[in-house]
């Protein structure tokens, strides 16, 4: 396994300047942004794929550096009941595979998408409960007409470039589980697998060896992110986990994203990386940043060196089966 980081986290710096301080802080690989919700602040797709000689010299200020790209993401809604919305997302995600093929990259990443409750919806309506009996009307409709449909053509699409998608299960949309996920993928292709999250597995009180295991069987763990989740027991207790407040306000909201190691301690995450390795996991550990409480640095160094502490314990054996 190699470590990278998303690098829509470094957005302020220019693409060499992103490039030269992950290649000096001794990651291998890098997550690039190319549309959807993070947006892309160092890969111009539309440029790199109109252009042979912009694409050439992109490929090699990353290869000079010893970095390999990891995958593009473009994490977005295309099945939003916004068409504007919709239509730009779909889009973004076409085009990230278009490039990924002329980069050679296998891996393009995103979300599910989440349609409205019916084709007059205005925005996204994510089912939680199966009761009142609309709930369930509601997502049957949505899988059945919407998302069903939807992926079983991108699942073509991917196939036809040769790149595959790792979906993001995240809450808000309709892959946020295990069993979603794995749903999405029988029903449309094969082309079709994780990125998987710990972070916003966490806190719905799912363990990740568990989801691990089962998506790494089903051959669809193509992908993986390292941020962490920080549980607040006393708001969780009063409130449960479902939480619409702001992500600033720390003090009140029963969880908060956190930098790797900082929501869980080195024994949940040796753990982890010893169960990606026993089920052949062999891609990039790509560190993602949402941490309130700290800045950008600060977040970036302290993950970084975590794992790389853990990644060097792997490679000689002391965290097997921790």
């Amino acid at each position: 396994m190699k470590l990278g980081v998303f690098s829509v986290l470094f957005g302020q710096k220019s693409f060499e300047e992103m490039l030269d301080y992950v290649a000096g802080r001794g990651l291998q690989a890098v997550e690039l942004g190319t549309g959807g919700y993070p947006g892309n602040p160092h890969c111009d797709v539309a440029s790199l794929l109109a252009n042979e000689e912009k694409l050439n010299r992109f490929k090699e200020a990353i290869k000079s550096r010893g970095l390999e790209i990891s995958a593009l993401s473009c994490h977005g809604n295309p099945l939003h009941p916004n068409k504007e919305i919709a239509n730009q997302h779909h889009e973004d995600f076409q085009n990230s595979v278009k490039l990924a093929a002329k980069l050679g990259v296998e891996t393009v990443i995103t979300f599910s998408g989440c349609p409205g409750e019916s084709e007059h919806s205005h925005n996204p309506s994510w089912v939680t409960c199966p009761w009142p009996e609309d709930f369930g009307k509601v997502l049957d409709w949505q899988w059945e007409e919407k998302v069903i449909p939807y992926w079983k053509e991108q699942d073509l699409f991917l196939k036809e470039h040769g790149v595959r998608v790792a979906i993001e299960p995240h809450p808000g949309f309709v892959v946020y589980n295990t069993e979603t996920m794995l749903r999405l993928r029988e029903e449309c292709g094969d082309s079709i697998g994780v990125n998987f999250d710990p972070s916003h597995l966490f806190w719905q009180n799912m363990d990740p060896i568990v989801g691990i295991k089962d998506l790494a069987k089903a051959g669809a763990l193509f992908h993986f992110h390292a941020k962490d989740t920080g549980i607040d027991a006393q708001n969780t207790a009063a409130n449960g986990v479902l939480d619409t407040k702001s992500y600033r306000d720390e003090l009140n909201r029963s969880w908060i994203f956190r930098t790797v190691g900082y929501g869980h301690g080195e024994e949940t995450w040796r753990k982890i990386i010893s169960t990606l390795q026993l089920v052949g996991y062999d891609g990039v550990i790509s560190i993602e940043h949402e941490d309130s409480l700290m800045s950008v640095e600060e977040g970036f160094q302290k993950a970084a060196s975590f794992l790389q502490d853990l990644l060097i314990k792997e490679r000689i054996g002391e965290i097997w089966w921790a």
